[in-house]
């Protein structure tokens, strides 16, 4: 018989050029309860040396402000935005390649107002009722956009119908199971197609205090989106929306990209006037203040692939395409 081999409690963990966390620094204990106590020892100590270090911070903060000098820096807090895996394709506001290429890219001609947004929306084959309902409510957010029935004609003959008759772009949204669970988004006449996940649907009658859109044009606004893909992926979303927004309608357009998911929301900005208190003052007084009211809908969107040209499942030659074995393998990693 082998001997049994022999562990000691007082032994750490391997040393490592990171500091360990408290669960690293107590794994190497066998007994349950002797681990257990060691845990809390040490997570007590390091809450103790977080109070030292906040009341620090705050006193002299507080001393700073009494001689009336500038405040120390604050930290900022680890999140995984500002901890992404460095990413070459990220595009800098000076890079003169870029402004280059986008020069002459499909969407050129769209920046330059030489080709104003025609959108047509179609569905997939036998669209149930929540999805009109959804039409109905894009049609309000696009006032350039024009819906036609799909009436079992495949998409290719319908992108070949929109660029004869002088569409911009086509739309498709796809539902399984009364579900809208999809987007193809496609630029005539050359391209690209993206195909996006839409998930998180909700429409305007399940928003809470939400308001109606008048038929004014919207601004639009484009969040995050820094690299090569995602400027690609922002001029697309910017060519079905019109460069003349109309300001008395007070509408904007969100897409927000946070993690690689596309947020898509609908405002309308209200100015009115209310009794208010100001810092400082003892008394309320009337002012203009500005507040956000939600239209609808809201939904998510995924990008899965981005393809060169327009739709073609079978002989496409694709420019990105979401693999999720090669591609999610870190959570700080992303390409929009």
């Amino acid at each position: 018989m082998g001997k049994r081999k022999q562990r000691e409690d007082d032994e750490g963990p391997a040393p490592s050029s990171e500091p360990a966390s408290i669960g690293q620094q107590t794994s190497h204990i066998a007994n349950k309860q002797k681990r257990s106590a060691a845990y809390s020892k040490l997570k007590h100590k390091k809450e103790k040396t977080k109070r030292a270090e906040r009341s620090k911070r705050q006193a002299a903060a507080a001393k700073a402000e009494q001689l009336g000098l500038e405040p120390p820096t604050k930290k900022v807090p680890k999140t995984i935005e500002n901890t992404r895996e460095k990413d070459e394709t990220v595009v800098s506001l000076d890079d003169a390649e870029v402004e280059a290429d986008e020069a002459q890219d499909e969407f050129a001609e769209h920046f330059q107002r030489v080709r104003p947004p025609n959108v047509l929306l179609t569905t997939c084959y036998k669209p149930s009722g929540i999805m009109y309902k959804f039409l109905a409510e894009m049609l309000e957010v696009l006032p350039c956009a024009t819906y036609y029935k799909r009436q079992g004609y495949a998409l290719k003959k319908i992108c070949e119908y929109a660029t004869n008759r002088g569409f911009t772009d086509v739309m498709v949204f796809n539902e399984d199971r009364k579900s809208i669970n999809g987007l193809l988004l496609v630029h005539l006449p050359g391209g690209p197609t993206a195909h996006f996940k839409l998930s998180n649907l909700r429409l305007s009658k399940d928003i809470k205090h939400h308001g109606r859109a008048s038929s004014h044009r919207p601004e639009l606004i484009l969040n995050n989106f820094g690299t090569r893909l995602g400027h690609r992926l922002g001029r697309m979303f910017a060519s079905i929306f019109s460069q003349d927004p109309n300001f008395k309608g007070r509408r904007a357009v969100t897409f927000h990209n946070q993690r690689d998911f596309v947020f898509f929301r609908h405002h309308r900005y209200i100015f009115e006037a209310a009794e208010r208190r100001g810092p400082g003052e003892k008394e309320k007084t009337r002012r203009v203040i500005a507040r956000l009211q939600e239209l609808g809908p809201r939904f998510t969107l995924k990008l899965l692939s981005l393809q060169k040209g327009t739709f073609d499942s079978k002989g496409g030659e694709y420019e990105w395409v979401h693999n999720h074995k090669s591609m999610d393998t870190s959570r700080r990693r992303f390409f929009l």
